[in-house]
């Protein structure tokens, strides 16, 4: 090739699109590395992960299980005199225990629940 092919084609403008797209490459490729690096610096001043004696374990009478009780509403007092209740005139905890424990189940025959397209209570 002669000299005069290097110059038309180092002019043209799909050469100046080449170098805009490799120099664009650069960047993103530089802005990446600079990412890791300071991910990598601040994984190094985080806390050191624990050791396995460090870790939580079971306590000493094995693993704790689910308790299951039956729960009765707690009733919001009414507002006397008031046109509402502030949340420190409430109780702490919605629900109490219940008296009765035993789990109230479906009576055969009844639907499931309301909309449920079954005959309901008969």
């Amino acid at each position: 090739m002669s000299t005069a092919t290097f110059v038309v084609a180092a002019t043209s403008s799909e050469v100046l699109n080449v170098i805009a797209a490799f120099v664009g490459g650069l960047i993103i490729a530089g802005a990446l590395i600079w990412a890791v690096q300071f991910g990598m610096r601040v994984r190094d001043r985080e806390l050191p992960r624990p050791n396995p004696d460090e870790q939580p374990h079971l306590p000493d009478g094995g693993p704790v299980w689910e308790m299951r009780e039956m729960r009765e509403p707690d009733e919001v007092p009414h507002a006397e005199g008031k046109e509402r209740l502030m949340p420190y005139e409430l109780h702490p905890s919605g629900t109490r225990t219940g008296k009765d424990q035993h789990r109230r189940r479906w009576l055969p025959g009844s639907s499931g629940s309301f909309g449920s397209g079954g005959m309901g209570r008969v």
